[in-house]
């Protein structure tokens, strides 16, 4: 009577820990997705400023043309 107890507890504690692990995974998920968000804001924020300089400096080039 011992082990099947024993199988039982043990089965227990191994989903518990199997359990406490899927929460930090996803707690660290959740962490890493609103990182790449804020860097996705920021590719888009760069690109755009980007553009807008290349466009004034198109505007600037075409004066100096002959």
């Amino acid at each position: 009577m011992l082990w099947p107890m024993l199988a039982i507890v043990l089965g227990f504690l191994g989903v518990a820990v199997l359990a406490v692990l899927a929460v930090r995974v996803f707690l660290e998920v959740r962490r890493l997705s609103a990182q790449v968000a804020l860097a996705s804001r920021r590719i888009t924020q760069a690109s755009g400023d980007l553009e807008r300089a290349a466009a004034d400096l198109a505007r600037a080039g075409q004066g100096l043309r002959p």
